[in-house]
């Protein structure tokens, strides 16, 4: 491309009210698309955060079949983007659990990609009164995701996937370019980790890193640490929203990242791989 393409990564402090969620959603995506975003990334639950974990299982959709998907591709096609739409509920082969399931649609909202989320919050945070236990709701994928896309090699991470660097090094046997991570980093562990990390993965791999978080309080009384970015394979922040609803958007330099590939080869360095 001639031209340096945009991206954008949005981020929203998504409620229990899905219909509200979604017209708030529309209005970020035309955001990012007005300021020349050709990739838009969402964040993790962008259409729903209930009072409890488990209000999820009601909004689950058949694989291929149901409202969220039918909104994305639709927003896809509107604004003429790519669209890395967060994660929403699909079903599961377990019962009363769903899939964390994101889904990539081209500019022509066709659907290009599923990734189900493989790493489950399953914490005791230390020293607060907050526990986590996805796997009761949701059930793990199994497989990495990379595809062509016209911005470079695209792989996708889902939030609490970023602490395991293994996943992205696989990726890296795909040519993984740049990476799309939908999030809902909690207010605790982003504070101490969730910058050092996005960049790390940015670093580590040499990619851009489009980060796109939850940011703000919720009906459930959760609080979620923000701070959505992007980031250039040389870990510098390009663009970053601390909290609140909004969308940044900024161009990557392909260029710039082949060179730096090329004159700084640590991919080409390793020694190990992941198996």
């Amino acid at each position: 491309m001639s031209e340096k393409p945009r991206v954008a990564a949005v981020q929203m402090a998504t409620g229990p009210n899905v219909n509200a969620n979604l017209i708030e959603v529309e209005r970020l995506i035309r955001d990012g698309a007005e300021g020349g975003a050709g990739l838009v990334v969402l964040p993790e639950n962008f259409a729903f955060m209930g009072r409890r974990e488990h209000d999820l299982i009601g909004h689950g959709e058949a694989d291929g079949d149901g409202p969220l998907q039918t909104f994305l591709s639709k927003m896809a096609t509107r604004y003429g983007v790519w669209l890395v739409g967060g994660t929403i509920p699909l079903t599961a082969a377990v019962p009363d659990r769903v899939r964390a399931a994101c889904l990539v649609y081209n500019a022509q909202g066709e659907r290009v990609a599923r990734y189900d989320k493989i790493h489950l919050f399953d914490v005791n945070l230390p020293g607060a009164d907050e526990h986590y236990e996805e796997s009761a709701t949701i059930e793990p994928g199994v497989e990495t995701v990379v595809i062509d896309s016209p911005f470079g090699r695209l792989g996708i991470l889902v939030c609490y996937d970023l602490r395991f660097p293994e996943m992205a090094r696989r990726m890296q046997d795909s040519d993984v370019e740049v990476l799309a991570m939908p999030a809902a980093f909690t207010a605790m562990t982003g504070k101490a980790h969730w910058e050092v990390l996005v960049r790390a993965r940015a670093i580590e791999n040499l990619a851009y890193v489009i980060a796109a978080a939850q940011g703000g309080y919720h009906l459930s009384g959760r609080e979620t640490h923000g701070h959505s970015m992007i980031v250039d394979p040389w870990g510098t922040v390009l663009a970053e929203i601390p909290r609140g609803t909004g969308c940044i958007c900024c161009p990557i330099d392909r260029g710039l990242q082949d060179s730096i590939r090329r004159t700084f080869p640590t991919l080409r360095h390793r020694r190990l791989k992941c198996r």
